[in-house]
């Protein structure tokens, strides 16, 4: 399940007395409404996609983190910089890109970079370039739904460092949805 929020307006009209009468004033309270996008929204990246990827672990593959519905997340099968790639079949529209990290047992600072290309591979744009501090005691999971608008995606790359000073921590990707 995963939310977006949306600006719903509500008008106002506020009388105010002052010294030579009542004027009005015209004004909106901006709320947040909340819109919830079902499994069934998301797209079928088995379907549509090739994946291809550095590593991942025999007991976390990488379906467990693009299947909808699935929980399980991936993790990478070696230490060091890994890559996700997805390579369409054919080109692809994306206006929601979703993603979910957890780290409950280490502390590091993970940085990732999401890229796509319009052109299967022969060039790419990013998208955002992040890092987030993980700490067991603290911030464990990062979410991030990025509303895009990506009208021909051949390839979108994710490539994760896991921990930028060094170290032997390995990936990992609890989801990613795309719609």
């Amino acid at each position: 399940l995963c939310i977006k929020s949306y600006p719903v307006f509500r008008h106002v009209s506020l009388f105010m007395a002052d010294d030579k009468g009542v004027s009005s004033m015209r004004k909106r309270i901006e709320s947040k409404r909340v819109e919830t996008l079902n499994e069934s929204a998301w797209l079928n990246i088995g379907d549509l996609a090739e994946v291809v990827l550095s590593s991942e672990h025999p007991e976390r593959p990488v379906e467990g983190a693009l299947t909808n519905g699935e929980t399980q997340g991936w993790c990478a099968g070696e230490p060091g910089l890994q890559t996700i790639r997805l390579i369409f079949d054919k080109p692809q529209k994306l206006e929601r890109i979703y993603l979910e990290f957890s780290e409950t047992s280490l502390v590091r600072t993970q940085e990732y970079v999401l890229k796509w290309s319009p052109d299967f591979g022969s060039s790419f744009q990013e998208i955002v370039r992040q890092q987030w501090n993980f700490s067991p005691e603290g911030s464990t999971d990062e979410i991030e739904d990025f509303a895009v608008d990506l009208p021909d995606v051949t390839e979108l790359e994710l490539s994760i460092l896991p921990d930028i000073a060094g170290g032997t921590s390995l990936a990992t990707l609890r989801t990613m949805r795309l719609a």
